[in-house]
């Protein structure tokens, strides 16, 4: 489906992505399947891209429209000055000051749109000691205090892929900033900029636990605590046939139901002294090794004993909840997490396919009033455009095509 012709509560709201890796395609992925109308600006040449994959698995890009510009050209730079001026939303995830080096900055770009929404994600922000320094998501996790905190006791920290830095602490954080404000510009007409930082998102994660580290709930160190497998009753076991159960009863009443279920000792299971934690862990691994995963299922499906599988992500589509729900669809033939949250008035439409670079961009543009001349005399590439004049200057050296 064509960006113009998206549904969702966003629908008609024009984003611009400049593009890059980690957390500013994601963001542009989660407003392009609400419905706004994306259009990806890709730098051209040789680039460095994070990891290299085909652009069909490039699952960020889903739903967007592809504009290839060299902005170090005059021209081209223009025109995208001209694109922000039309804009509801710009997004980008450089380095500070390299946006204001290509002249695309904020003040460049709001001089000609003054309710330009300009979203900057960084992993240390635009200002500080660290503002220009180079990091990924472990690094930002690291410095935030996030990650002293994920892992197993007597183990080192654990890197939980690139969700909390990147995503979590990033795009979703841009996102709900973005989105905020756009609620003030309907206010006072006016645009801003978000500062979105990876390490202030991933911090902002952690407010309930510094929560219960001031009540004396958790005691700092990892994983001792009750939810960062300290507790034997918030982790996870391993079955009869390999597989492995999460077993989340943190509340006692819901321990209760388990051990009526299952025959558990249900005073060991609410004994509140930590001391005899590792003698409770030992007897529930000895429990869950007796029955294979799926087993243990059909005995607990039905009953608030919080257990469930820990499925494979391949996997995961199939269960019957989330087939029921269609966590997961399917675009292009490859499985992939469905739009989310859900709309009572304005639902999201199915993914759409990332575009290969280049793709939709003319089409998307002339929607907002740049017309097919305008990119040329900007010596844009790879357009409908471009190909025509190309193919007629090819017959006109050689007429019998």
């Amino acid at each position: 489906m064509s960006p113009t012709q998206r549904h969702g509560p966003l629908r008609g709201l024009r984003v611009i992505e400049f593009g890059g890796i980690g957390p500013g395609p994601l963001c542009g992925m989660l407003l392009a399947d609400l419905g706004a109308e994306v259009l990806l600006i890709e730098r051209a040449g040789p680039q460095e891209i994070g990891i290299a994959r085909q652009r069909r698995h490039e699952l960020a890009h889903r739903g967007k429209a592809s504009l290839v510009l060299d902005l170090k050209q005059v021209a081209q730079r223009d025109l995208a000055l001209e694109l922000a001026a039309r804009a509801d939303v710009l997004i980008e995830g450089f380095r500070p000051g390299t946006m204001e080096r290509l002249g695309l900055g904020p003040q460049a770009c709001m001089a000609g749109n003054a309710g330009l929404i300009y979203g900057r994600v960084t992993g240390y922000g635009q200002d500080g000691p660290l503002a220009a320094r180079a990091g990924h998501d472990l690094n930002y996790i690291a410095l935030s205090g996030v990650l002293h905190a994920i892992g197993r006791a007597g183990q080192p920290p654990t890197p939980p892929l690139n969700l909390v830095g990147d995503y979590a602490g990033g795009s979703m954080l841009l996102a709900l900033g973005i989105l905020a404000a756009i609620v003030e510009r309907a206010r006072s007409g006016q645009g801003q900029v978000v500062d979105a930082a990876m390490v202030e998102g991933a911090a902002l994660l952690m407010a309930p636990w510094f929560g219960m580290l001031a009540a004396g709930l958790v005691n700092g160190a990892r994983g001792e605590n009750l939810l960062d497998s300290g507790a034997p009753f918030y982790d996870v076991y391993r079955c009869q046939d390999g597989q492995y159960l999460a077993f989340a009863a943190v509340e006692p009443k819901f321990r209760a139901v388990f051990a009526q279920r299952t025959g558990f000792d249900q005073a060991a299971l609410l004994d509140a002294d930590r001391s005899r934690w590792p003698a409770l862990r030992e007897a529930l691994a000895a429990l869950f090794a007796q029955r294979t995963r799926d087993a243990w299922c059909a005995l607990l499906q039905d009953c608030d004993a919080c257990v469930t599988p820990v499925l494979p992500p391949a996997s995961a589509a199939a269960h019957p909840h989330n087939a029921a729900r269609q966590v997961y669809v399917q675009a292009g033939g490859i499985a992939q997490p469905g739009p989310a949250p859900r709309f009572s008035r304005t639902p999201a439409d199915a993914p759409g396919l990332p575009p290969e670079p280049g793709q939709g961009g003319d089409s998307l543009t002339a929607a907002w009033g740049i017309t097919e001349n305008r990119l040329l005399e900007a010596g844009v590439t790879g357009t409908r455009a471009h190909h025509r004049g190309l193919h007629a200057a090819c017959r006109g050296r050689h007429p019998a095509l």
